[in-house]
């Protein structure tokens, strides 16, 4: 006897949000072990600067190569495959022993890591109505806020007792367990065994008119990339993406050491980054929500992503005030904030192009706008790296508070055509 799981899709969004979860927390290992890393393999700022654009110069290509791979494979088996890959490259990373070894997984990990945030928007527009994707998009990337929540203390656990090689062997049992249920549970939704017959009924009659949207154009692999890469739509999202999503990456690779290197923490006190991650995973699910109940209210889908971009570009710019906090914990109560509006920004600009863009050709879509994320973090950490060199981490929270404000007049001609999607 088959067994019927009432709301099906929502069971498949926790498994994108699993994989998320994995994802970060093998990214994020490395900036929390960042000062104790650099002295004992004698790594200096600018080597690990040039660690972090390894994978991301990865992620960049990865996210072309990767958006097509989606379109091809489907969804359930090029998920399955990143997630291996990636997870292989960082149980590898424990066993380095020099700056070029780290450089070499590094960038075996950006090129798996990419496709979880190519797979998964595919995923939710295949899975579901527009009513409900940015609650979806927003689960699954609070995944990986989750899994960056975790990581400094599981860090700071083990690393203190074992050493920080040790750290970087807790995942890959986790992640088969994975790839054993995701392999099981994604099927396609025309032909799923275990989804009732009541959501069989609400997906045909929600998802109609996703699917008349646009379909993949004819003719050759040429005429399908022509078609993206003529799109508008496309490079103002790849562009918005470069701007903002720098900042989301210095939380990640850069404020721990900030924290140790300004702020005095050591190992076990950087575990407070946790609360910031834990911030970022209420922008996510908050983000969704507010977007989706605007969708439910009657405004158009993606204006209502809009809407919700517009007023978390006004709270991000607090990330400038950093500098001039009197103590830790203002710092990371501002940062708090900063990393909250941040990611609210990006599940709605995911939830945007999954709004906008057609469904058989998302993937590709999708893997060129993010793009601009890997290009917008890559050239960050360079940044980073010779402002901090040369003078302190200040300028670079004076230059991050301007960057969502940047983005928003790059996106405003966007408001009307929203309207009408």
């Amino acid at each position: 006897m088959v067994i019927k799981v009432p709301n099906l899709r929502w069971l498949l969004a926790l498994a994108l949000f699993l994989a998320a979860l994995l994802n970060y927390v093998d990214r994020n290992i490395l900036g929390l072990l960042a000062t104790t890393i650099q002295k004992d393999l004698e790594i200096s700022n600018q080597q690990y600067a040039s660690i972090i654009n390894y994978f991301l110069a990865a992620y960049t290509v990865a996210n072309l190569l990767s958006g097509r791979l989606v379109d091809k494979l489907g969804v359930r088996w090029s998920l399955a495959l990143f997630v291996a890959w990636w997870t292989i490259a960082n149980a590898f990373t424990g066993m380095a022993r020099s700056f070029g070894q780290i450089c070499g997984l590094r960038f075996m990990l950006g090129l798996g890591e990419a496709g979880c945030y190519t797979a998964s928007p595919k995923a939710v527009s295949e899975w579901f109505p527009a009513s409900e994707r940015a609650m979806a998009v927003g689960l699954y990337s609070a995944g990986g806020a989750i899994g960056a929540t975790i990581a400094p203390v599981m860090v700071a656990l083990i690393a203190d007792r074992f050493g920080w090689r040790w750290v970087f062997a807790v995942t890959p049992a986790m992640a088969l367990l994975w790839l054993l249920l995701w392999l099981w549970l994604y099927k396609s939704p025309a032909s799923h065994p275990h989804m009732t017959d009541r959501e069989r009924q609400f997906l045909a009659n929600n998802l109609a008119v996703t699917k008349a949207a646009g379909a993949e154009p004819k003719g050759s692999e040429f005429a399908l990339w022509q078609r993206v890469l003529r799109e508008p739509l496309v490079w103002q999202l790849m562009m918005a993406r470069l701007i903002t999503d720098p900042v989301w990456y210095f939380f990640q690779f850069w404020f721990p050491k900030y924290l140790r290197d300004v702020r005095g923490l050591d190992q076990k006190g950087v575990a407070i980054m946790w609360m910031i991650f834990a911030a970022a995973t209420m922008g996510y699910t908050l983000g969704g929500f507010l977007s989706g109940r605007l969708v439910k209210g009657g405004s158009p889908a993606s204006a209502a992503r809009l809407r919700v971009m517009l007023g978390t570009a006004c709270l991000a710019p607090l990330i400038g005030l950093v500098p001039h906090a009197p103590t830790v914990m203002t710092t990371v109560i501002i940062a708090m904030v900063a990393a909250c509006a941040a990611t609210a920004w990006l599940g709605n600009i995911t939830s945007l192009a999954v709004d906008l863009v057609p469904q058989r050709m998302l993937g590709t879509a999708f893997g060129v706008i993010a793009c601009g994320s890997a290009l917008g973090g890559f050239f960050m950490n360079k940044a980073v790296a010779s402002v901090i060199d040369h003078g302190s981490y200040n300028d670079c929270f004076y230059i991050m508070a301007a960057l969502y404000p940047a983005a928003v007049l790059l996106l405003w001609n966007l408001r009307r055509r929203v309207n009408t999607n």
